[in-house]
């Protein structure tokens, strides 16, 4: 049994060609046997030989790739909407074009981290030296020029010097730590989910993880409504896969509008009152479900939900390595000081 999540680069192509393949007409357990056939032992193979063995004793896709370990909930809670609504191959495609960029999306985020956390490291070498072996040297001169009475307030400059290397070697170290686990998280699809969530505390791209799971989410009614399930029980089945706690909180209370028979609300009525959706959103799709277009509406909500997610964290990724090199800039000149203070105060003494 696969124990590793695959990677997102794995899992669109295994959601993009059981997609090609069941709309070939083959057999969905056929189709992930002729994805596992020739290839060397990878991740990916004892993946597909997992699914495989699910669905040969009749499973279903999403219990079968939940019991194999090695796909990531969202993956599996959508393909199980999508075999509920009998719309699973449409969504395989949209899984596979969803980890295709999400792909893209970490192996910028990897290289933006990278190169700077490299380089936060050489500083942090750097500034223990100064710090342990350099100011250590100038310590000593002023303890020899105290003892011939020149020492004056090299004692004071010394005393800065070294706090002010201190300091900086210590959030260096902080901030080196940070990028080296930021850059190595990226590297799994664990490690990646756990870097979404910590995303959605960071201010500058808090919004854009609330746009990412408005777009599940809207993703996952669009599927029930255009399978002709009622727009209460899309509601209900659609909350069960959102796990942002705002998110969520709106979602359930314009569900309990919609089904408290004093209010009775529509689901396009209750998610403009709740503020599920942005005004103008909210709008499109009131005006959407008088014109019985409903469940195409929701489809183009959750594209526009996505794209907009993936340009504001795109924007927030493009900002990290000129804010590292900015901050390495800033450390250079910090280890300058530390080195020059010590100099300027054997200068004096001698003077």
């Amino acid at each position: 049994m696969a124990k590793k999540l695959l990677e997102s680069s794995a899992l669109s192509a295994f959601c993009e060609s059981m997609a090609l393949m069941l709309s070939a007409g083959i057999q969905m357990d056929e189709a992930v046997s002729m994805l596992a056939e020739n290839m060397k032992d990878t991740p990916f193979k004892r993946a597909c030989d997992d699914v495989f063995v699910g669905l040969s004793k009749g499973e279903p896709l999403a219990t079968a790739m939940e019991v194999s370990s090695a796909f990531p909930a969202y993956a599996v809670e959508t393909i199980a909407v999508g075999e509920k609504a009998g719309r699973l191959e449409a969504v395989l495609r949209a899984l596979g074009s969803y980890y295709d960029e999400e792909d893209r999306l970490f192996r910028k985020i990897r290289t933006s981290i990278g190169h700077p956390a490299a380089l936060l490291w050489v500083m942090v070498i750097i500034l223990a030296f100064t710090v342990f072996a350099i100011l250590p040297v100038f310590g000593n001169m002023y303890r020899s020029f105290a003892g011939g009475g020149a020492a004056g307030g090299a004692f004071d400059m010394m005393s800065v010097s070294t706090t002010i290397g201190s300091v900086a070697l210590v959030v260096t170290v902080i901030l080196a730590v940070a990028a080296l686990i930021a850059w190595s998280s990226t590297g799994s699809e664990r490690g990646r989910e756990r870097v979404l969530r910590w995303l959605a505390h960071v201010p500058a791209t808090r919004q854009a993880m609330y746009q990412l799971a408005l777009s599940r989410f809207t993703s996952a009614v669009a599927i029930y409504t255009a399978s002709g399930i009622n727009t209460d029980d899309a509601m209900k089945d659609a909350l069960a896969t959102v796990e942002h706690g705002k998110l969520r909180a709106k979602v359930q209370n314009a569900y309990e509008a919609m089904t408290d028979p004093t209010t009775a609300r529509s689901m396009a009525q209750a998610i403009a009152d709740f503020g599920v959706f942005e005004p103008v959103y909210a709008r499109m799709l009131l005006v959407g479900s008088r014109a019985g277009s409903l469940d195409a509406v929701l489809e183009r909500l959750s594209d526009t939900f996505f794209d907009d997610a993936i340009g504001q964290v795109d924007r927030a990724v493009d900002g990290i390595e000129p804010a590292l090199a900015a901050f390495i800039t800033v450390i250079i000149g910090v280890t300058l000081i530390s080195v020059m203070l010590p100099l300027v105060g054997i200068m004096g003494s001698i003077g």
